[in-house]
């Protein structure tokens, strides 16, 4: 006999199937729960590959909105269907990870600290780019979907009951991010 405290899983895997811990921001709402995807995919990176759905499945979901000063009360759902074009920013959530997504040996490249705010949110973290580069350049020449932010912390200003997380990568939706240079670690280019 099965116990009480026993739920099954809304969703069945595959042989080809797998799901992960997943994290998404908005500018109204953090949600989080399991996502299923393909083996061969990378959660991490997943929603800047043509794999990505227009619409996000999260099982076992859990959906926190977010007000000035209010308190964290996440609501339960079994399932959240969010619509990709309204997620700022993503990540696994820890102990979930997958490796990271360059080679660092890699020569002529640097991880520079920058602050990303989304919506309500604050990353802090580094971002990878040539000993070339800046940020400014970055943001200029680089059009993608997602930017990788790597050893990241995320706080909400508004919200500072929430609970810093941090992580090891998160992917930040270029187009509705803002990108600050808080402590320049290397001189500007001439």
């Amino acid at each position: 006999m099965l116990s009480s405290s026993y739920a099954p899983k809304p969703y069945q895997l595959t042989d080809e199937q797998k799901s992960a811990s997943f994290m998404a921001y908005t500018t109204t709402a953090l949600y989080w729960g399991e996502v299923v995807v393909r083996n061969s995919i990378r959660v991490s990176t997943w929603l800047r590959t043509n794999a990505a759905p227009e619409t996000i499945t999260i099982y076992n979901a859990k959906v926190i909105n977010i007000t000035a000063n209010g308190t964290p009360n996440p609501m339960k759902f079994t399932e959240v269907h969010v619509p990709n074009a309204s997620i700022l920013a993503y990540h696994l959530i820890p102990p979930d990870k997958d490796p990271l997504d360059y080679d660092p040996t890699e020569p002529h490249r640097v991880m520079d600290p920058v602050t990303a705010i989304i919506g309500t949110f604050r990353i802090d973290g580094k971002m990878r780019m040539s000993t070339r580069s800046t940020l400014k350049k970055y943001i200029e020449v680089t059009r993608e979907l997602f930017t990788t932010l790597y050893d990241a912390e995320i706080s909400n200003p508004v919200m500072p009951a929430l609970t810093k997380m941090k992580v090891d990568m998160v992917m930040v939706r270029q187009a509705t991010c803002v990108f600050c240079l808080v402590n320049p670690q290397r001189p500007p280019e001439e």
